[in-house]
């Protein structure tokens, strides 16, 4: 599976999307209202990689499981010091409801957690290099 990212950015113009294997999505995000760069930071938006794709993994596997969830909400957080430091101390945290015994809802939140993608992702580390384009 390949995913791709792509922001263009101009004054008064921002306009961002996804890909996945050739399946691209406009993604609404405004733009700052000084007319240059995005109204929402990285931080931000790596703080919703991880809840959303922990919401999206939590639904396909309690399918995996036949298991019904009907509401999930995920809050993820992190903390940065200053420009240019890495984030640390990311954390989230889950709710979800279902035709499930509450043992069962936690049970597949914590098996999630283990097969998510983003969040082994930032687990593990990985490397990120720039090409030239």
């Amino acid at each position: 599976m390949k995913i791709t990212a792509k922001l263009e950015n101009h004054f008064n113009y921002h306009a961002v999307t996804v890909e996945t294997d050739g399946v691209a999505r406009d993604v609404s995000i405004p733009g700052k209202v000084a007319g240059f760069g995005s109204a929402v930071n990285g931080g931000e938006l790596l703080c919703l990689a991880l809840a959303t794709c922990f919401c999206n993994d939590l639904y396909r596997e309690a399918h995996r499981q036949a298991l019904v969830i009907r509401r999930v909400t995920v809050e993820a957080s992190a903390e940065f010091r200053a420009e240019g430091q890495p984030g640390y101390n990311f954390q989230y945290k889950v709710h979800a409801e279902g035709d499930a015994t509450d043992e069962q809802i936690d049970a597949l939140i914590r098996h999630t957690d283990t097969v998510s993608e983003i969040q082994n992702t930032l687990r593990r580390g990985s490397s990120v290099v720039l090409v030239d384009g």
